[in-house]
């Protein structure tokens, strides 16, 4: 009957680390103007150097500004206001995100949805007034393009990244065009009932179902709930993940590791 493939964006289809590393960075210097006032271009090379190696824990773009302004408390004693940075590691952060951040979003009085606004108004920003230099530190994983352009499966993408900068990147880096109906982006729930909705749909109907994705989190989201179990599962090597991680799905029958070299849709 054919094959329907939803695609995590981040991670799986573009590199977009070092986009999304620079647009935090702008946007921490707006939200927190004081605190960036002592830094140097050498210390924001070490943060976004920092800031590839920490990708891996990043679900949502908003969480870019948290890690921004953490690095920086780890590397100014004097502006710490967070109770966790007391001998914080980089390895300690790649371990314990999801507990440090409730903590810190808490300490510096944070919002969740202000940060989520303030993280796209700054992406628009710069996509709307340097669009090659916004496009350009993106990059699309090798034969991707080549993969989404000659599919003859069905494709969706289902991410946490702002549905707009999805569709800009897949029409002007990769010169793709999805439907928009078929990009599922921040804003749209959860990954496991985006899934629902797609194997609900009358059209998908006979379908055999992959879902591809770089988190091995959200993959075990997906085993949790029974009514996913039709779904393939993957989880990309060359995405947003360490070899723990990779380690780990290597024990979970349900989850098959994909290298770059076989993902052909």
């Amino acid at each position: 009957m054919g094959e329907l493939y939803a695609l995590d964006f981040d991670g799986v289809v573009c590199d977009s680390c070092g986009e999304s590393s620079l647009s935090a960075l702008k946007a921490s210097k707006i939200r927190w103007p004081a605190l960036f006032n002592q830094v140097d271009s050498a210390l924001e090379e070490w943060i976004i150097d920092q800031m590839h190696v920490l990708r891996p824990v990043v679900e949502t773009g908003y969480e870019n500004l948290l890690l921004v302004r953490l690095l920086l408390e780890l590397q100014i004693p004097s502006i710490q206001k967070s109770s966790v940075v007391a001998g914080l590691t980089i390895d300690g952060i790649l371990e314990n995100w999801s507990k440090l951040k409730p903590v810190i979003m808490e300490e510096w009085n944070e919002n969740r949805d202000s940060l989520v606004e303030l993280f796209g108004k700054v992406r628009d920003e710069w996509l709307e007034n340097d669009l090659s230099g916004w496009i350009g530190a993106n990059r699309f994983y090798p034969g991707i393009t080549d993969a989404l352009r000659f599919a003859s499966s069905k494709v969706y993408i289902v991410t946490t990244k702002q549905s707009r900068f999805a569709d800009a990147l897949l029409r002007e880096l990769a010169g793709v065009t999805i439907p928009s109906e078929r990009i599922y982006g921040l804003g749209t729930g959860p990954k496991v009932e985006v899934l629902k909705q797609l194997q609900n749909k009358p059209e998908n109907q006979g379908l055999t179902l992959h879902f591809v994705e770089d988190r091995l989190a959200t993959l075990k989201n997906v085993i949790k709930e029974p009514e996913l179990d039709q779904w393939n599962l993957y989880l990309v090597k060359w995405g947003y993940n360490t070899q723990k991680e990779r380690d780990e799905a290597e024990s979970i029958p349900r989850i098959k590791m994909l290298e770059l070299s076989d993902f052909i849709i």
